[in-house]
């Protein structure tokens, strides 16, 4: 596939994900992925939710090629052309969705990317959409395996500014910007899906 890149995360993780997704998002409408990256997981959900209309966005407009190139490659027709879209930076280039979806990002930027986003998600969103959140957590303050702390430790030390998150910290504010937490999903390799509801706006 020309202009393709393959990561082995998604690979790992994109059929456990759409587990998820089946059930939480809408059946039809516009579902905003922030931060897709190389496009695996946009055409692999896309491909398997042929109701929805998926719009990929990612800050680095590098990655735009990639994931129009897995969409092709899926031929995945529901998937709209990649949004350059840097969650700190607005207005936003695109005034209303579904739902939102956002896989293994708030973790590898600064907090204030995760505050821009839930912010950016609730102008977005109409009452009752989710905003679905996927990564490692530490819940409690505490780590929920060895390799998560292990992780985390790397990552702090690669950027201070980045970390793995608090699952309350996460929550109060989603709660602050007018979410409720509709449910928390154990995932393979440690990991977890979040998946809120944006309450009356």
């Amino acid at each position: 596939m020309t202009g393709a890149i393959k990561a082995p995360s998604p690979e790992r993780n994109k059929e456990p994900i759409l587990e998820v997704l089946r059930r939480v998002l809408p059946g039809r409408g516009v579902v905003l992925e922030v931060a897709s990256g190389t496009g695996q997981h946009a055409a692999h959900f896309a491909a398997a939710l042929p109701g929805v209309i998926w719009q990929p966005s990612d800050p680095d407009p590098d990655m735009h090629p990639s994931i129009a190139a897995w969409a092709a490659a899926a031929g995945a027709a529901n998937v709209r052309p990649a949004l350059v879209l840097d969650v700190r930076s607005g207005p936003w280039p695109l005034e209303a969705a579904d739902a939102v979806v956002c896989i293994n990002m708030i973790h590898i930027a600064p907090w204030a990317a995760a505050v821009h986003l839930v912010e950016g998600a609730a102008r977005l969103l109409g009452a009752g959409a989710p905003l679905v959140l996927y990564g490692p957590y530490r819940r409690e303050g505490r780590h929920t395996a060895p390799s998560n702390e292990a992780f985390d430790a790397d990552l702090r030390r690669r950027n201070p500014e980045w970390g793995v998150r608090d699952l309350e910290a996460v929550a109060a504010l989603a709660a602050e910007n007018g979410f409720a937490l509709q449910e928390v999903i154990e995932m393979p390799a440690n990991n977890l899906t979040v998946v809120f509801r944006r309450v009356d706006p």
